[in-house]
């Protein structure tokens, strides 16, 4: 049997990271027996990070990688779209992991607020005499990277701007049919929910999580992918 690792649940998702959720939508898909098995700390593991799918043959890295080595065995997710539809899908992909997953991690680690409750949540496992200054090294790792990417040097309103476009354009894809590209999910929806997910479910009120929270569309659409894939 497939065993999907993955960073435990965490806020009521099933999964703490959107590509994890993404990976366990594609196993679902895919129509393959497999399990979960939880994992904390992704250092001994291919590229450092999870998801990784373990397969009789090999170890495979990154959601995008289990995507490629689930289609070399049959599956298609973007069945029925046209080259063009599929095109389209892959730009959204980029949208969601790209551009706005930037974002998310900014709102959970950049508020102090937020920051306490992750820290107490991602990093129970640490010796509560280390985990702040263990956890302190992680989170300043962490902006910097953001920073050098870029989304941590606009101001609030920027950030709200960039991402408002984006949720707008998700909204008027998903305002007259379940899902971004008709009646099933594909590539793009395993990508874009989970982040949608994610967002609505930062354990602090934020203004990102309320914009999420309090949109009927893109809830209704969130719960929907997991009640559609059996990830309630």
């Amino acid at each position: 049997m497939l065993t999907l690792m993955m960073f435990p649940k965490a806020f009521g998702l099933y999964s703490a990271s959107p590509f994890c959720v993404k990976a366990a939508y594609l196993m679902q898909l895919a129509g393959q027996p497999w399990r979960r098995q939880d994992l904390n700390d992704p250092r001994q593991m291919p590229h450092r990070k999870l998801p990784v799918l373990r397969t009789p043959e090999r170890l495979v890295p990154d959601s995008e990688g289990i995507r490629a080595w689930l289609e070399a065995q049959g599956a298609d997710f973007d069945r029925g779209l046209s080259d063009a539809q599929r095109a389209h899908a892959c730009a959204l992909v980029h949208m969601a992991e790209d551009h706005l997953y930037p974002f998310l991690v900014l709102d959970r680690w950049e508020n102090d607020a937020v920051w306490l409750v992750i820290r107490e949540t991602f990093f129970a496992d640490i010796p509560r005499l280390l985990r702040k200054p263990v956890t302190k090294r992680i989170r300043a790792q962490v902006l910097r990277g953001l920073d050098f990417q870029g989304a941590a040097r606009f101001s609030d309103v920027e950030r709200r701007d960039r991402v408002e476009r984006s949720l707008e354009a998700l909204t008027a894809l998903l305002w007259q049919k379940p899902y971004l590209f008709g009646e099933y999910p594909t590539t793009a929806d395993l990508s874009v929910a989970p982040m949608l997910a994610a967002m609505r479910a930062t354990p602090v009120a934020t203004p990102l999580q309320r914009r999420i929270a309090e949109d009927r569309i893109l809830s209704e659409y969130i719960d929907r992918m997991d009640e559609t894939l059996l990830l309630t």
